[in-house]
């Protein structure tokens, strides 16, 4: 007895805190509640953005430390590649299966993964088990996002979303502290100082998991569709080897056999990919109706090149001040908070002032002018002996072009599509604009290698040229220009300053040439944001439109559109559906739903309006149950669809 009342007082507990972190009757979430909700969210997106800084500073020291060094980029592209490919997929099925399991998935899986790649062995190992972490890495930034759409009104939204962007900046400058002060260890509590990179990520984890488990609890209705799996492995095979092949083109060449293998597959996998999209239709992975929408194709589009040109730019920063300045990893993150603080300005300006006006197409469009400017600046004043302090001005001025951009992009995917197709709606573009990243991340990289032995060897020549010393060293083979110096930079720091200006001078070189390309890439976002539609933000939360139905008329089978246009052609002006005709105002007495378009007009040529009587074809009373559809043989109906009173009998 007591066992059964104990049972029944931790199923009432557990239902009252459920019931506590549960909207109201209309869907609305209180100040309160979001903000404990968002701190469970920024904890697992913390997880995320941290580890790839964290890693990717320390993965040196892990190399030689597991006597790996020549397949430390195995590493970096497997769970690159995992966490990729997974971004779509939670955005789907988080659609169809509600958001809260999916999330406290990817942070177990995450947090499982974190701690086998401290217990590796190996750097196959490691690779493997960063495969597996990317896997929850894939839903912890996208589901996020898509959580606070849920949740909160598009108007109010990027007032909150400006806290993910803190996350992303505080995480970009944490991340090299953090990773060089635990690579820098030979051992703390016992166990080597890089596994604590992965183990750190247990109890955040853990944390997260705890906030998300207690408080996230959205409504959700469940949906039977198709799992796309067509779709998502002809996605595999499309992105695997064009992963691949951006992380490993340099060594390999990008002109080499196993680079024109994986571009031949990849371009296989894109084909299967369509062809699977359009046999799915509505229930596809990424549903290809959607890129005729407006915002969303815009919205895509400019997260590619943006991604390319703003990633690109972040990731040479740092190593001109490694490289050039010889900063430690640690003091190079230090020195990148002018960026963090302009991301995080601009986005905390861009969310307060879409939330007084509702605009936000402004906010894209200026950011781009600054990143542009920013890296056009950059190119002409980056040189060997700049000053860290003259690059604050345009790091700050490139922050807020990252944080005017950003969240409104997203902001008006999910204001434009269907409250039900918001999950993959959000992962999509944030899936494009990861692809635009690791894009353009090869794409630079290639360009600054290949183009920094040249730069080099000419700034070797002229030194020789002007001082004495530099050619004595050149003619007794004590430095070399060219090639040589690509394999390891750590020696420039070794060298008398007379010695190390010519390598400083041609990497800064090379730089000023990749930030202006970068530049160009960015500028193209600027003529795709101009057709970007400013479209009236919703006053109701994902959540709240779903209930009501908003933007359901989006996502009608391609048979009712068929039947709907069959009956709007035959002799009478009764919708298929009770609702009036294209071109007619809604009767009075009947629903008044009208199909609109984007831009909110009506789908119609005429709005007249119709008097409560009869219209000028329309049926008596007695038979206003037959429409159009009655005159029509059945077999010219697309299958399933009967016309009305076919089949049974007259009274």
């Amino acid at each position: 007895m007591t066992q059964t009342t104990a049972r029944g007082s931790a199923a009432e507990r557990r239902d009252a805190r459920a019931a506590a972190a549960a909207p109201d009757a209309s869907g609305m979430f209180t100040h309160r509640q979001i903000m404990t909700i968002l701190v469970g969210l920024l904890l697992g997106m913390f997880l995320a953005a941290l580890d790839q800084t964290v890693v990717s500073t320390a993965i040196r020291t892990i190399a030689d430390d597991l006597h790996g060094y020549d397949l430390q980029a195995w590493a970096t592209t497997a769970f690159l590649i995992t966490s990729t490919i997974a971004t779509p997929l939670y955005g789907k099925l988080s659609d169809m299966y509600g958001r809260r399991g999916f999330y406290l998935f990817a942070i177990a899986v995450f947090v499982v993964g974190s701690m086998l790649c401290g217990l590796s062995t190996s750097m196959y190992e490691l690779a493997a088990f960063r495969a597996f972490q990317g896997i929850g890495a894939g839903g912890l930034m996208s589901l996020a996002l898509a959580i606070i759409a849920d949740i909160v009104p598009p108007r109010e939204r990027s007032k909150y979303q400006g806290y993910f962007m803190a996350v992303f900046g505080t995480s970009s400058v944490l991340g090299p502290v953090i990773g060089g002060f635990f690579a820098g260890q030979d051992e703390i509590l016992g166990i080597t100082g890089w596994r604590w990179i992965f183990y750190v990520n247990v109890p955040l984890g853990i944390l997260a998991f705890a906030v998300v488990f207690k408080v996230l609890h959205l409504p959700h209705t469940r949906r039977e569709h198709r799992i796309d799996w067509p779709g998502a492995l002809a996605l595999i095979t499309f992105l695997v080897p064009l992963l691949i092949v951006a992380e490993q083109g340099r060594t390999w060449g990008w002109g080499s056999t196993r680079s024109l293998v994986s571009y031949a597959i990849s371009a296989v996998g894109l084909v299967l990919f369509v062809f699977a999209e359009r046999a799915y239709k509505d229930d596809a992975l990424l549903p290809l109706r959607m890129f005729k929408n407006r915002t969303f194709s815009v919205s895509s589009i400019s997260s590619i090149v943006l991604g390319a040109g703003m990633f690109g730019g972040i990731l040479l920063l740092p190593q001109y001040l490694q490289i050039v300045h010889g900063s430690s990893p640690t003091v190079a993150g230090l020195q990148m908070i002018p960026l963090v603080l302009g991301i995080m300005s601009g986005s905390v300006i861009a969310g307060q002032t879409v939330a007084r006006t509702g605009k936000y197409k402004f906010f894209p469009l200026v950011g781009v002018v600054f990143i542009v400017a920013a890296l056009v600046c950059l190119s002409v004043i980056v040189g060997p002996l700049t000053s860290v302090w003259a690059l604050v001005p345009f790091m700050l001025l490139m922050g807020l072009g990252l944080g005017f951009n950003f969240q409104p992009v997203i902001l008006a995917v999910q204001n434009a599509v269907s409250p039900r197709e918001i999950g993959v709606a959000t992962s999509s573009v944030t899936f494009f604009r990861q692809m635009g990243g690791t894009l353009g991340t090869a794409v630079f990289l290639s360009v600054l290698f290949t183009r920094l032995p040249t730069e080099i060897a000419n700034a070797v020549r002229s030194a020789a040229g002007s001082d004495p010393r530099v050619a004595a060293a050149v003619s007794s083979g004590q430095l070399k220009g060219g090639s040589a110096a690509l394999s390891d930079t750590s020696f420039i720091q070794k060298l008398p300053e007379f010695l190390a200006l010519p390598f400083k001078t041609g990497f800064a070189n090379t730089l000023d040439l990749v930030f202006l390309i970068a530049a160009a890439v960015v500028a193209l976002g600027f003529f795709v944001l101009i057709f970007l539609p400013q479209l009236p933000l919703r006053t109701m939360s994902g959540i709240q439109a779903a209930q009501e139905g908003v933007g359901e008329t989006t996502t009608e089978t391609t048979a009712e559109t068929t039947a709907k246009a069959a009956g709007a052609a035959a002799p009478t002006s009764i919708d298929p559906d009770g609702a009036p005709a294209a071109g007619h105002a809604a009767r009075e007495d009947g629903p008044q739903e009208v199909l609109l378009q984007q831009d909110g007009a009506p789908a119609g040529d005429g709005e007249r309006p119709s008097a409560p009587g009869h219209g000028r074809h329309e049926a008596p009373d007695e038979e206003a149950a037959a429409t159009g559809l009655a005159s029509i043989p059945a077999d010219h109906l697309p299958e399933g669809i009967q016309p009305q009173g076919a089949g049974r009998p007259k009274d």
